[in-house]
């Protein structure tokens, strides 16, 4: 169960599309919902892969811009380092 309050303007629209469609007031809220819901979907799915995670992207970098490329050397050094102790 849900209690909502709204302001006098979609109240009055509410009530005048509820007599003009013969539907109860909580079929037109809940109609509205779902289909509110559906165009979020929507909007999501349009948004890019980027979009999606540019929020996240360079987050927790390192600072290091090489590491894809030097990873190989980088890691033969630590070895070799441990190795020598």
């Amino acid at each position: 169960m849900l209690s909502v309050r709204l302001d006098n303007g979609i109240e009055n629209q509410l009530n005048f599309l509820s007599k003009e469609k013969h539907l109860p007031k909580s079929q037109i809220v809940k109609e509205a919902l779902l289909y509110y819901f559906d165009m979020i979907k929507k909007q999501q799915q349009e948004k890019t892969p980027y979009e999606l995670g540019s929020e996240l992207f360079g987050k927790y970098s390192s600072g290091q811009e090489d590491l894809s490329s030097t990873y190989k050397q980088k890691l033969k050094d630590k070895i070799d380092a441990k190795n020598s102790h």
